[in-house]
């Protein structure tokens, strides 16, 4: 079947829509003052509000997936719960589960979102990096929904949700100018117990499974060029995070603003 007619279409489409409708909703909230009145950092809120609903989403969706399938019990293929056979944390490229492609669906219709919002905002240029993650994010999951190949990979990429909320949180935080709160402090420690549990060592289990197609010519080898270039990302992320919540003296005063961190 050609992609245009591929079925799964109208479930990225409702996705999509979805998150365009939750961003409309969210956009009625009441804003902290020192985000009301800058235009830049009220639409960055609403954008984040947005980003934090997915991530409590779709972390809770792929952590349940894991940990029932890490136990081996449940339902099996083409049932629409959590409970999954224990092969798809080892066979991430050929297994596959209702719930898992329905959540990279889910995930892959946020960001097409995000980044229409991203373009449509006229922030593209100061979110590039954004674009950029987004991007490569919607082709490997795109290996996924089309292909229905490495579903199980995409739903493990998807760990990374879970430390995007103690992110999210730091971020608007931040933008909210609520950096001495208790709060904060605390969260900058879950934070980063968060970013070695969630972020870092998926993204060391899935590459050392990915090297397996070094020197072939399949979608195992796109997918590896990916989570290369993810990786150099997220230790880019990595080191800005430490140096900004953890050795703020070795932050030039005026370097240039990382919207993944602060704002």
């Amino acid at each position: 079947m050609p992609p245009l007619l591929h079925p799964a279409l109208p479930l990225l489409l409702g996705a999509t829509l979805t998150f365009r409708a939750l961003r409309r909703a969210l956009c009625r909230l009441p804003l902290p003052l020192h985000v009301h009145a800058d235009p830049l950092r009220t639409w960055r809120w609403h954008n984040l509000l947005v980003s934090f609903a997915h991530s409590i989403v779709s972390g809770i969706w792929a952590l349940l997936w894991s940990c029932c399938d890490l136990r081996g019990g449940g339902l099996h293929l083409g049932n629409s719960s959590v409970w999954q056979t224990p092969d798809m944390l080892v066979e991430i490229e050929t297994a596959w589960s209702l719930s898992g492609y329905l959540l990279v669906c889910f995930s892959a219709g946020y960001f097409i979102h995000d980044t229409v919002d991203i373009v449509a905002s006229g922030q593209a240029r100061a979110s590039w990096e954004y674009l950029v993650h987004h991007i490569m994010a919607m082709g490997a999951f795109f290996s996924g929904i089309f292909w229905s190949s490495f579903v199980g990979g995409g739903v493990l990429t998807l760990l990374v949700e879970v430390s995007n909320i103690f992110l999210t949180i730091r971020m608007m935080m931040k933008i909210s100018n609520a950096q001495d709160h208790f709060l904060y402090r605390v969260n900058k420690y879950v934070n980063l117990v968060m970013y070695f549990l969630f972020r870092l060592a998926p993204q060391a289990y899935l590459t050392h499974f990915f090297l397996r197609y070094v020197g072939q010519r399949t979608l195992g080898t796109f997918l590896l060029a990916v989570l290369l270039m993810l990786d150099v990302m997220i230790l880019i992320y990595f080191s800005r995070l430490l140096r900004s919540d953890f050795c703020p003296e070795r932050v030039p005063r005026q370097q240039h603003k990382d919207k993944f961190l602060t704002e």
